[in-house]
């Protein structure tokens, strides 16, 4: 963890999250592979898993106090 507290200061959370964002779009765009059945299933069930946890990283707020990152993620119901 030392080295992300030295290099804080060229740390670009935009852009991470935005890394995150790319990521979740790259696996639902994700084609499946030639399996079938156990192993699709599978497959598909990761790439759900996959999508949700690199979506709920892109949607995260941010704070960087005393060399601390701190993402929030408000997984409230949005209101429709």
């Amino acid at each position: 963890m030392h080295l992300v507290a030295e290099s804080s200061d060229k740390l670009d959370v935009q852009a991470m999250l935005q890394r995150f964002r790319e990521r979740a779009d790259a696996v639902k765009d994700r084609p499946l592979p030639p399996v079938a059945g156990a192993e699709r299933q599978q497959f598909i069930e990761q790439a759900e898993l996959d999508y949700m946890d690199y979506a709920i990283v892109a949607d995260a707020t941010w704070t960087f106090d005393d060399g601390i990152l701190t993402l929030q993620v408000d997984l409230r119901p949005k209101d429709s």
